[in-house]
């Protein structure tokens, strides 16, 4: 027979291994609200009259100071930048899934793909087409929105940025808007390593090489390598394959 002391030991032991997920679970409801709530409102700061979809401009030292909901929505906000991370680690592609459906609001064709170790920002302005693979560990910053065809296929570390702040700026604000967007067409094919930056377009059929970064737009079936990326070479038009949907189990 266990003691009640080791028993109770064995309980607090259980709760604090699985205590960050308890909090992830209860946290479920809040995160689907302020994904919900970013969807249908975007944040117009009347210094430079942009529309923005990202985090606010750095503060000034007399603007600094925070009230008590300050800083609860700032620790909300600090939260669901790690659930965001915690969401990518889970082993499981059907509970990552719903998760990114019906939480985190992304529009997730059906047969695409998310792998594992995934960080998106602004998730609910990400859409991915019908049968796209996105490989492990990429970084989605969709904060001024990310459009992704069909059957594109993202190799593994793809990163994409559609923010960023202006350094020519006195204070340092990201003076984005929605041309900042960044789109890639149907069955492109994202290599690994590769940063593609803001207001970038990528045709069909386009192949960017491992390790490019992608500074201005790529014309459809072409080949582009290097920093920046240039062209190198052309794909065939004659693409007809569609990916099944049927990713690497618990990855």
């Amino acid at each position: 027979m266990l003691s009640n002391g080791l028993i109770i030991s064995l309980l607090i032991l259980l709760l604090l291994l699985y205590l960050k997920w308890i909090v992830f679970v209860l946290m479920l409801p809040v995160i689907r609200l302020v994904r919900a709530r970013n969807r249908q409102h975007t944040t117009v700061y009347p210094e430079s009259g942009n529309e923005l979809n990202s985090i606010p401009p750095p503060l000034t030292n007399a603007k600094k100071k925070r009230g008590l909901l300050g800083q609860l929505k700032r620790y909300v906000g600090g939260y669901i930048r790690y659930a965001d991370f915690q969401t990518g680690l889970i082993p499981s592609h059907h509970v990552r899934d719903f998760l990114y459906r019906h939480v985190w609001l992304v529009d997730m064709a059906p047969k695409s793909i998310i792998y594992w170790g995934a960080e998106i920002r602004a998730s609910e302005k990400l859409h991915i087409g019908e049968g796209t693979i996105i490989g492990d560990k990429a970084l989605l910053d969709a904060r001024n929105g990310i459009e992704i065809g069909k059957n594109v296929n993202f190799s593994s570390n793809v990163h994409i940025y559609t923010e960023q702040h202006d350094h020519r700026d006195p204070d340092f604000r990201c003076n984005s808007d929605k041309s900042f967007r960044v789109r890639i067409g149907d069955r492109a094919w994202i290599g690994p390593n590769v940063t593609i930056l803001h207001s970038v377009t990528i045709g069909e059929g386009a192949v960017v090489a491992a390790g490019a970064v992608v500074t201005k737009d790529v014309a459809p079936y072409t080949l582009v390598a290097g920093i920046p990326a240039k062209k190198i070479g052309d794909r065939t038009r004659d693409l007809r394959y569609e990916f099944p949907g049927e990713p690497v189990p618990f990855y």
